[in-house]
């Protein structure tokens, strides 16, 4: 067999997978339909439940994948909500990271890449997967004439994915029937900071420092809402101009803030859609190939990258023989514990759209409402969690401790360690919060034992590869936390 896992798509999602997989010990190949990256970006943010995870991924210079991108990014505190004028507090979440990272999908690919690269994993651009077929063992994958064998298959191959469609999986949802317009422009009148403008009549229009000079303007006109599927298809076939983005901007800002060229124009619609099943015996599908939704809030790369740090850990275990039914095919596999965030993804998407979109009066006292509702605490700290992905939690098989399911804050451990630092996509942390640190005897290859002082009123707490929790307990015995250990971990 060539390789443990063949990857379909080299963007962030399938790069992603493929370094945690290998940093896991599994040998991976990643092959790529363009023939070179992408220098534009749809993505431009990183939210702080993904800037955690990639914490768990090393460079050989010991810095974090995290560390790297927060040094071609920009922190920002604070972020919309379906464009309303309150927005959404970060500083106050319980994280390393308080902010949104703003960073061009084009950087945190090539960040990945260079990571790939230095890991010698090989990355075929111009070599699209185009079939597979698989049986009990393997799955043999054609691409560039090609047919390349590996244990299981992952397609991270975006919306129209060919991984997806050969393996059966539906994409159901809504067609779309909003065009918006997004490009990367260069302004001689730029506003100060991120400007937004909103009005029922003429439109919106949004405009995003980036980075060298270079904004994101993007928005939607009351004309290009209400479409019908057809309409979107003809509406997206149709190039915008430099010209028409300043009619654009004078039109519902009443200025062209010298718009003086762009570097990258095109559109995006709000087709809702999410697959049924994410495996199929030794396939899966992530990222857009999973779910794809309106570009609102920045949230599809980061429920993507999400996604590959689940599957990851998972797949893995798979590939080394540690995996229980549990994590297979059971309450804590990748299908059952990721679909339902795509559907919340898509549902909160979907209220942001019409947020966004209605343009009517009634659409404009809407806003006026709900930014009224965020300038409460709780309802903007419930959304910055939704957003943010901090909030996610997966169920438990058993009914345990209320901490079961959710995500491990940072501790600070008392060899002052932190504890997402310590993470590894190949291993479990047992956290020890017993006086004597009596729970030494439990560690394994795939169970580090970490000393973790008073926490919670807790004995110890089985923390996963990706940050959640498996299991808390306060007054379990050796035993009992063994045993737990069996449920998630093969011998």
């Amino acid at each position: 067999m060539s390789v443990d896992v063949i990857i379909s798509g080299a963007g962030p999602v399938g790069l992603l997978t493929a370094v945690l997989l290998d940093s896991a010990g599994v040998k991976v190949a990643v092959f790529e339909r363009l023939t070179e990256r992408s220098a534009n970006s749809r993505a431009a943010v990183l939210h702080p439940r993904t800037l955690e995870v990639l914490a768990t991924v090393r460079a050989e210079d010991g810095r974090t994948l995290t560390d790297i991108l927060l040094s071609h990014g920009r922190a920002v505190p604070r972020t919309h909500f379906g464009m309303l004028p309150q927005l959404l507090d970060y500083t106050e979440l319980d994280t390393p990271y308080p902010h949104t990272l703003q960073i061009t999908q084009a950087t945190t690919e090539r960040v990945l890449a260079s990571l790939a690269i230095a890991r010698g994993i090989p990355v075929h651009y111009g070599q699209e997967v185009t079939g597979f077929e698989q049986d009990d063992t393997a799955v043999r994958v054609h691409a560039c004439d090609c047919v390349h064998t590996a244990r299981y298959l992952v397609g991270a191959d975006g919306a129209g994915s060919r991984v997806r469609q050969q393996a059966g999986i539906e994409f159901p949802g809504t067609p779309g029937n909003v065009v918006s317009y997004l490009a990367d422009v260069e302004l001689d009148g730029a506003p100060q900071k991120a400007t937004h403008v909103w009005d029922h009549e003429n439109g919106w229009v949004s405009i995003v420092p980036l980075f060298d000079g270079i904004h994101r303007m993007f928005g939607v006109l009351p004309e290009d809402t209400g479409l019908t599927p057809e309409q979107v298809t003809a509406k997206r076939s149709q190039p915008l101009t430099l010209d028409d983005l300043r009619s654009i901007l004078k039109r519902v800002a009443g200025t062209d803030y010298g718009l003086r060229s762009a570097v990258w124009i095109s559109t995006a619609g709000n087709t809702t859609r999410h697959a049924t099943r994410y495996r199929v015996n030794r396939v899966f599908v992530a990222g857009d190939a999973a779910h794809v939704h309106f570009p609102a809030g920045g949230q599809g790369v980061n429920v993507g990258m999400q996604d590959a740090v689940n599957l990851a850990w998972k797949l893995a275990a798979e590939v080394k023989g540690r995996a229980t039914p549990l994590i297979i095919n059971g309450a804590a596999s990748y299908d059952r514990e990721r679909r339902p965030v795509a559907a919340s993804l898509a549902q909160n998407t979907q209220a942001q759209t019409a947020l966004m979109t209605t343009f009517t009066p009634q659409g404009a006292a809407l806003p006026e409402l709900m930014s009224t509702l965020l300038a409460g605490p709780e309802t903007n700290a419930y959304l910055a969690g939704l957003l943010s992905g901090l909030s996610v939690s997966y169920d438990t098989p058993d009914v345990g401790h209320p901490l079961d399911g959710h995500r491990v804050p940072d501790l600070r451990l008392p060899d002052g360690d932190s504890l997402l630092r310590r993470l590894r996509v190949d291993r479990f942390l047992l956290l020890d919060c017993t006086p004597g640190g009596v729970l030494a005897a439990l560690g394994s290859p795939a169970v580090e034992v970490v000393p973790a002082g008073p926490w919670s009123g807790l004995t110890a707490a089985l923390v996963r590869p990706d940050g959640h929790i498996a299991r808390a307990w306060t007054g379990a015995d050796t035993e009992q936390i063994r045993a737990t250990l069996t449920d998630w971990l093969a011998s």
